[in-house]
């Protein structure tokens, strides 16, 4: 099983109720396009976006030139939505997985996440998630992460969430990741209240 169903159920009743500009994590412009950029990553990298769903990050990093780009959400509904606004995209893959139970098949440059990780609470689904991002990345390979920050919200969507800065990161990730790069951001919601932000680059050692 590669989605748990009470957490799929959780978000798409989000998705069901909130468009993809109604939500709190919508940006105009994704503020990891200027990460992936101070990362060196090439335009042409090949991309994982974890918990990217609706988000316009893919359609960015598609018109930038990227050669593929691989798109997992525990939200086959926010899928459907990017689906549907890309189109017949074929360098575009859509993953429906819950990313603690998911097994990667393909190996890629670079792994995203704006959001995703701090959903997770536990000990448990933490190490889940960290054994698939060391399968899913080569050695070199660059992983983004973006969590609230320590002063950021303690609850988003319904859910409690774990906060961290990029020495609480580093210290979950293992000695299997070197963190390269680290620096906070203020996100402005679409009701225009700021939540607090925590940006870590690591590279696969």
């Amino acid at each position: 099983m590669t989605v748990l169903p009470e957490r799929a159920a959780h978000w798409e009743r989000i998705y069901a109720t909130k468009g993809e500009r109604e939500v709190s994590w919508f940006e105009e412009t994704p503020v990891s396009l200027a990460l992936f950029e101070a990362a060196g990553v090439s335009p042409t990298a090949t991309v994982i976006d974890i918990g990217g769903g609706a988000s316009g990050l893919a359609d960015a990093l598609l018109a930038r030139g990227a050669t593929a780009v691989t798109v997992l959400d525990i939200s086959a509904r926010a899928l459907a939505t990017l689906a549907a606004r890309l189109g017949d995209e074929p360098r575009l893959c859509l993953i429906a997985a819950d990313v603690t139970r998911w097994e990667p098949q393909s190996r890629y440059d670079v792994w995203h996440d704006r959001a995703a990780f701090h959903f997770l609470t536990g000990v448990e689904d933490q190490a889940a998630y960290v054994a698939a991002m060391r399968q899913a990345l080569p050695r070199g390979g660059i992983a983004i992460i973006g969590t609230f920050a320590p002063d950021g919200p303690e609850k988003c969507s319904g859910l409690p969430v774990a906060r961290h800065d990029a020495g609480s990161l580093a210290a979950i990730f293992g000695p299997g990741f070197e963190l390269v790069a680290a620096r906070r951001h203020d996100h402005r919601t679409p009701w225009d209240t700021i939540q607090r932000f925590q940006f870590s680059t690591f590279r696969r050692r």
